[in-house]
């Protein structure tokens, strides 16, 4: 150890900084967005805007609007993303318009709430629908289901700390076949419909339609596009920012959109609508009517299609907790990148042991209900950001600048997605609010005075020292830090 420390300080004198190489090509951006949002939910559970539309047509309505409302949204932070052009996403941007506190509050729940949870929950359905593929019909033990959840999140940190170029070519590869497993839905509704199988949608909108019924169902078909902002957590790795950010929201978001379009088509013309409401995976049952013997493929292309959502959650939450460390809001080892690998290791490691932690000793799906709420506030305040700099700082250079009845009119559809949880579910709505200002205590102790100051326990900066040392890391910015050995 005390060789490898000397390569460190060597290192540090030679380069006083450690730059992350822009290895993220404008395909890797493009399979960030496409794989980060089409996980399991295209081939699980369409049902929830169906059963709220009421109608086939209705329901295609809402997924068409979701999808541009969703592009919409990723334009905005596109702007942001040229504007504030740091990783970091939606806490990078709520730093710049509003300051520490607010955006301490972002990147706390979206730490210890958000993307743990949701890499437990689509870890879980990876091993899920793993085994069904194995098991004909058997349904897994638990424990095992918990097991192979843990197995893909050490798998997936593991080659994520190995390699960038490695974490995608992992995600462009189960990209390719989640894409290519819901091209052959949509081959196959398209054919059924040449064929003439239209008994269920002769009366498209024929079905029970209410306001509130309609407002639900835009909600789960806008959660059903959740991701499409992922691209701007890792904009320091992104080569040429400034065109492949908005390069790759212009042919991602189009192409989910028109995929989510067309296979809830195809679900329509083979599945009615009865039973599309009372299954539990309307892929499942699309397959068991068309595909045969080959049925056990579907859930074996669902595994394929959360495995990489997994990979896309991890790279860029690690990103947010490197981006929090710079600012002095982690403790500063989680900004350290490896010396070689240039991938930010103790970030991933302590992303991957909250995911972890959440899978072993806690009920996952209670807190997916507290996600949405919690998920749109911090949306919302992104797009504060970007009015707010557009009236305070209307000289900034914007390569990118949206019409701004855009952000005007999302931030407006935000609001609405805040309210309509908090009349719906008021408790759930209330628990996401104290988790989030539950952050508030830990935002004080880390940057207080007396840390920044350096009086610190010395097994505290023992670890530091010991854990820079083991993962041969460094900062990316070097400065003057208590945290660090002096050399």
């Amino acid at each position: 150890m005390r060789n490898l420390k000397n390569i460190l300080n060597k290192k540090t004198e030679e380069k006083e900084e450690v730059d992350s190489r822009r290895q993220i090509t404008l395909i890797n951006g493009v399979g960030i967005i496409v794989g980060s949002i089409i996980g399991s939910g295209i081939f699980v559970s369409p049902k929830g805007v169906f059963i709220h539309a009421g109608s086939p047509g209705v329901a295609l309505i809402v997924w068409a609007i979701s999808g541009l409302f969703s592009t919409a949204g990723a334009l905005c932070f596109a702007e942001l993303g040229t504007v504030v052009a740091k990783s970091g996403g939606d806490y990078a941007y709520i730093l710049e318009a509003f300051g520490p506190i607010p955006a301490y509050l972002s990147l706390w729940v979206n730490m210890v709430i958000i993307r743990p949870a949701s890499q437990a929950v689509v870890s879980l359905t990876f091993a899920l629908y793993l085994l069904e593929s194995f098991m004909d019909g058997c349904a897994p033990p638990d424990l095992s289901l918990q097991l192979l959840a843990v197995a893909c999140i050490c798998l997936l940190t593991a080659i994520n700390c190995a390699s960038v170029r490695w974490a995608m070519r992992v995600q462009d590869i189960f990209t390719v076949a989640k894409v290519f497993a819901l091209v052959i839905i949509i081959i196959i509704g398209i054919w059924k419909l040449i064929q003439g199988n239209t008994q269920y949608l002769e009366k498209p909108f024929d079905g029970t339609f209410s306001i509130s019924g309609l407002a639900l169902s835009f909600y789960s078909g806008l959660f059903a596009f959740g991701g499409w902002n992922y691209l701007n957590f890792v904009v320091d790795e992104l080569q040429n920012p400034y065109r492949n950010l908005p390069l790759a929201i212009w042919i991602g978001m189009p192409l989910v959109t028109g995929i989510y379009f067309l296979v809830n088509l195809a679900y329509f013309v083979v599945v009615p609508g009865n039973e599309i409401i009372a299954s539990t995976a309307v892929a499942m049952t699309f397959g068991s009517k068309t595909l045969g013997a080959l049925q056990w493929t579907i859930p074996l292309f669902v595994a394929f299609s959360t495995f990489g959502g997994v990979n896309g959650t991890l790279f860029t939450s690690a990103r947010l907790m490197e981006a929090g460390a710079k600012e002095g809001h982690l403790p500063n080892l989680f900004g350290f990148i490896h010396v070689k690998r240039l991938t930010p290791i103790p970030a991933l490691l302590l992303n991957a042991l909250i995911t972890i932690a959440m899978l072993i000793v806690s009920d996952v799906f209670v807190l997916i209900n507290y996600l949405s709420f919690a998920l749109w506030l911090t949306v919302a305040a992104s797009i504060a950001s970007l009015l707010f700099l557009r009236w305070k700082k209307p000289e900034i250079h914007r390569p990118i600048k949206v019409p701004i009845f855009l952000p005007i009119l999302f931030f407006c559809c935000c609001i609405f997605l805040l309210v309509l949880p908090a009349v719906e579910e008021p408790l759930n709505t209330g628990m996401s609010l104290l988790l989030t200002l539950s952050g508030l205590p830990f935002y004080f102790l880390v940057t207080r005075k007396t840390v920044q100051g350096g009086r610190l326990p010395n097994f505290c900066r023992k670890f530091v020292e010991w854990s820079q040392c083991s993962l041969a890391v460094l900062p990316v910015q070097a400065k003057e830090d208590p945290l660090l050995p002096q050399s």
